[in-house]
């Protein structure tokens, strides 16, 4: 690109990688894949595939997530507005997944790839045997150089299993795979100060070195007619990703060969940066991270400490409160006493015996259940992923 400004040259500067990553997933939105008439966008199927296959020959191994397929079957069936209903918009799905997946298999194959459709939901994720047997199957496919194309399995998703537009799966698979950078490819520039079509003064934000609330605060905002994630979700996702050592981009996808100008760090877009520590090699708290959190504990001052700045192991003695019904194994949210959530992690103990030795020391423990449980530790510290970093 020759053709770089002060705001461009910011972005190279945050760079986080010395030479090009080698494994990239690629997330294509929506609304970046319909073209002006609402039907799919086939013309820029072909040119992301162009572009792939040249970052394959140049050893890196590429994912993409796509989104597209309720668009494509509402062209086929040449609606100009996204229904509203579950039944409807599976059905549309239905319809348009066939034809999503032809035009990323044709597009590819063009240039002598091969594709590998995997459609999951949620629930997939959140099961232990089912996240891994997604895990190997990928890995799988990337290592016989096919290319992976995931998309929500929208005939089976409910609302409450949704990820919203793709964006949170995108970040499950980069931090599923290690993979080394996340790019959330979409129909605008990155993450503005304001809304750029209705502030001409907003500013793009070339670099995020952190995702506060204030930053989740410029992102929120509605989606479109044919998407359902929007800009808020985005960020999240690459929040998410960065949380896993993942760096993470928001970018124009129709920009002239992003592809290739995200592989090699000169672009115009955001930019998120990742935290310094890799965690992608614990793969049971990237599992946790997918999963539904079905109550929460809140935890006194001390607690929070050990937790966050100490690495330490949930204990029965720091809790204060518990919140909702749930069974040993599953994952809860660790809140500090403001309601801040600190840390999620799964659960040793159901949310009525952890009523019943909450506030309680360890020894305490066989006395108040009427029984020894063979451990003290409410979440252990390896079932535990930190929301809340230590300094923040």
């Amino acid at each position: 690109m020759t053709d770089t400004s002060s705001t461009d040259r910011l972005l190279q500067s945050a760079w986080p990688f010395a030479s090009p990553p080698r494994r990239i997933v690629f997330k294509l939105g929506s609304n970046l894949l319909s073209n002006g008439n609402g039907s799919l966008d086939e013309e820029l199927i072909r040119s992301f595939a162009r572009q792939g296959s040249v970052l394959i020959h140049k050893g890196c191994r590429i994912i993409v997530v796509t989104s597209g397929a309720v668009a494509a079957g509402m062209s086929a069936l040449r609606l100009t507005e996204r229904p509203t209903t579950l039944p409807e918009l599976q059905s549309l799905a239905a319809v348009g997944q066939t034809r999503l997946m032809a035009a990323w298999s044709s597009a590819f194959a063009e240039h002598g790839i091969i594709t590998g459709q995997v459609l999951l939901t949620r629930d997939d994720l959140e099961d232990r045997h089912r996240y891994l047997n997604a895990r190997y199957t990928l890995e799988t496919l990337l290592r016989e150089n096919v290319v992976p194309v995931v998309n929500e399995n929208d005939t089976v998703a409910t609302d409450e299993l949704s990820f919203g537009d793709n964006d949170l799966l995108s970040a499950i698979i980069a931090s599923t795979l290690d993979a080394d950078l996340l790019a959330i490819l979409t129909d605008i520039d990155g993450l503005f100060t304001d809304h750029p079509t209705k502030n001409s003064a907003a500013e793009l934000i070339s670099v995020v070195e952190r995702v506060t609330d204030e930053i989740e605060s410029l992102a929120a905002g509605p989606g479109s007619k044919v998407g359902k994630g929007g800009m808020l979700t985005k960020v999240r996702a690459a929040r998410h990703a960065n949380g896993f050592g993942i760096a993470a981009v928001i970018a124009n996808g129709r920009m002239g060969h992003i592809a290739e100008a995200v592989h090699a760090g000169d672009f115009r877009g955001t930019l998120f940066l990742p935290e310094r520590s890799r965690k992608g090699a614990r793969g049971r708290v990237r599992w946790i991270s997918t999963r539904s959190v079905r109550g929460r504990v809140i935890v006194d001052d001390g607690a929070c400490s050990a937790i966050v700045a100490g690495g330490r192991s949930l204990l029965s003695v720091g809790i204060t409160t518990v919140e909702g019904g749930f069974e040993k194994g599953d994952v809860i949210a660790v809140h500090d006493r403001t309601g801040n959530e600190i840390a999620r992690g799964i659960a040793s103990f159901s949310s009525d015996q952890i009523e019943r030795i909450k506030g309680c020391k360890a020894k305490e423990i066989p006395g108040l259940l009427g029984h020894q449980p063979g451990y003290d530790e409410v979440v252990h510290r390896d079932n535990l992923h930190l929301v809340k970093k230590s300094g923040e």
